[in-house]
This record gives C-alpha cells, sequence and structure tokens, in this order.
C-alpha cells in the first residue's frame, strides 16, 4: 500500500525513524521488500534523479507497482530524493508518488524559500507532500556535491522561519552527516545540540537525516579484501538513530551502504567463480543478503515491528 510520508511521521514521531532507501533495479526492489516484510516494518523507498535516467523513470515506477502487488501487506511511501524544481513536478503531475523533495539548499535563504513554496503549492493541491532542505550536506551523491569546507549546518531559528514562509511538510536538517561512504574522520560527528535547538523551535514537527549510511567496515573490510579499494570510508555509528528519532528525526536516508552490500555480494561471486557469467546466481544472493542488511537496519532504526500498527493509522 502506498501512502504519504506524513501518516508514516505521524506514527513514528519521537519514538522511532522510517527508513528510507534508495533503489535503482529490480534486485534492490526485491530485496527492501523482502526484508521489510521480514522485519515488519514500514518505509520510504527513494528514487533519485539519477536512478530516473539509469534506464527510465517508468521502468522503476512499473517495478514497484508489480512489488505493490506481489507483497500486499507492504505500507511504504514513494518518495523523489533530492529533486530539482522540475523533475519535482514531473514527479507531482505523475500520479504515482507520494511524496517528493526539493532541494534548493545551495541557494541563498530567501530564494530557497521562493522555490520551495512553489513546490509546496504544486504538491499540496495534488495531495503529496513535500520534504525540503536547509543547510548543506557535505560530500558526494549522484549529482548533489558539496565541499566539506562549504558544508553549513542547519540554523534553528532559520528552520522555523523556512517552514513557516514555505509550508514544507518535513525538513532535512545537516547536523554533521555528509553524503557517499567517506563522512567521518577523527572526533567528527553529529551535532545533537543542533538538533535539539530545531526541535525546540519546531515541536512535533518531522526532521529527516540525509547522509546516514554506517559504512559497516566488515563490508569494507570484504569488498577490499576481493580486490577494492575503499581506503578510510568510514559513516554513521548506527546506535546514534535511536537518539536522534527521540528529537523528532523520522526518516532516515540511507543509500551508500546498500551499494556497499551490491559491492561485496558482486566482488565475492566473480572473484570465487571467475568461470561464471550467468547474471542470475548472483543477483538471487544480493536480493538475500540485501534484504537482511535491510531487516537488520530497520531494527536499529525502531521500525522494525510496527508495519501492523501503523496499518490501522492508515487504513
Amino acid at each position: 500500500m502506498i501512502v504519504t510520508t506524513k501518516k508514516l511521521f505521524e506514527a513514528a514521531y519521537g519514538k522511532y525513524a522510517i527508513g528510507a532507501y534508495n533503489i535503482n533495479n529490480l534486485e534492490q526492489a526485491m530485496g527492501l521488500f523482502r526484508g521489510c516484510i521480514e522485519s515488519k516494518a514500514p518505509f520510504i523507498i527513494q528514487i533519485s534523479k539519477g536512478a530516473r535516467s539509469y534506464t527510465h523513470k517508468k521502468m522503476l515506477e512499473g517495478l514497484i507497482t508489480s512489488a505493490n502487488e506481489v507483497f500486499p501487506d507492504a505500507i511504504f511511501a514513494v518518495h523523489l530524493d533530492h529533486g530539482d524544481e522540475e523533475t519535482c513536478y514531473d514527479c507531482i503531475n505523475s500520479g504515482f508518488y507520494s511524496s517528493v523533495m526539493i532541494d534548493a539548499s545551495h541557494e541563498s535563504f530567501d530564494k530557497n524559500v521562493e522555490i520551495t513554496k512553489r513546490v509546496v503549492d504544486a504538491a499540496h493541491a495534488k495531495g503529496l507532500v513535500v520534504e525540503a532542505e536547509l543547510g548543506q550536506l557535505g560530500g558526494v551523491e549522484e549529482h548533489v556535491s558539496v565541499d566539506e569546507a562549504n558544508a553549513k549546518l542547519t540554523d534553528p531559528v532559520q528552520a522555523k522561519e523556512f517552514v513557516r514562509l514555505t509550508g514544507v511538510d518535513s525538513l532535512a536538517c545537516a547536523i554533521g552527516t555528509s553524503h557517499g561512504a567517506f563522512k567521518f574522520s577523527g572526533s567528527q560527528g553529529l551535532h545533537f545540540g543542533v538538533l535539539e535547538d530545531i526541535q525546540k523551535n519546531l515541536p512535533g514537527f518531522p526532521l529527516v537525516m540525509h547522509g546516514s549510511s554506517s559504512v559497516p567496515q566488515e563490508e569494507v573490510a570484504r569488498i577490499n579484501a576481493a580486490g577494492g579499494d575503499l581506503k578510510g570510508a568510514k559513516g554513521v555509528d548506527a546506535t546514534q538513530f535511536k537518539r536522534a528519532a527521540e528529537l523528532g528525526v523520522t526518516k532516515i536516508n540511507i543509500d551508500t551502504d546498500g551499494r556497499l552490500v551490491w559491492t561485496r555480494v558482486h566482488r565475492e561471486f566473480f572473484r570465487d567463480k571467475p568461470s561464471e557469467f550467468d547474471l542470475r546466481p548472483v543477483g538471487k544472493i544480493f536480493m538475500s543478503e540485501y534484504a537482511k542488511f535491510i531487516a537488520d537496519k530497520n531494527e536499529k532504526l525502531g521500525s522494525a515491528g510496527h508495519l501492523d500498527e501503523v496499518r490501522q493509522l492508515v487504513i
């Protein structure tokens, strides 16, 4: 069942966070649905601008529509991740998405407000909800690239004003995370003080953490042992998800970790079976491993076990 993120956030606020997972292909879609059904968790499917152009946007929509039939007990939102204004309108008018993110965080505050307000008005007119971003995360994710020197934390006072002026439904905050597999060095970490101040200024309002993959060191080590070259990769401590959820974070974005699972499975498979050329055996392994990864991540987010409860709220 496809629902809006608004319904999911109402159920989760202050208790747990909903996992928002990016998908690009059939194997990721199957693993995601299996993992969420096994862990009895609601979830958010994220489709990025890059994923929409990887093959064709209609291909991903078709996969999700089919998965919705194959897994009728699943409850999830379909969300555009890091959209520009043009892509947001395309998704809003498609009749498929339940949520879009407009990312104008690279603009000035006033310009960000102006663009976000236009998207909010268009989305709300069709019953969709909108996520926006204030502040800037460093790192690289597809078309989003911000040098760490230019990253800036979200201003809690501006956050309140931004929500008031735009009417946006949730806010992605920059609190020290970053995109990609190379997030932290030294003593860097999450700025929970900033998050606390944002929650005080926006009580009960859904907040979002981007760049929150954990970059498990076991995955990195196995990739490197199978011929990879990921040196210094480091992510967010998953034990910090619970504290973030208590401070109003209802959505946590996870993309890089899924790519690491894909890379590990495929590198190890073709290392151990160099004469293999059939894509299906390794695809089956990946779907199983990805489902395990998703179920484990939902446990850490606290969303596992809440599917039946959410169903009662959205029906």
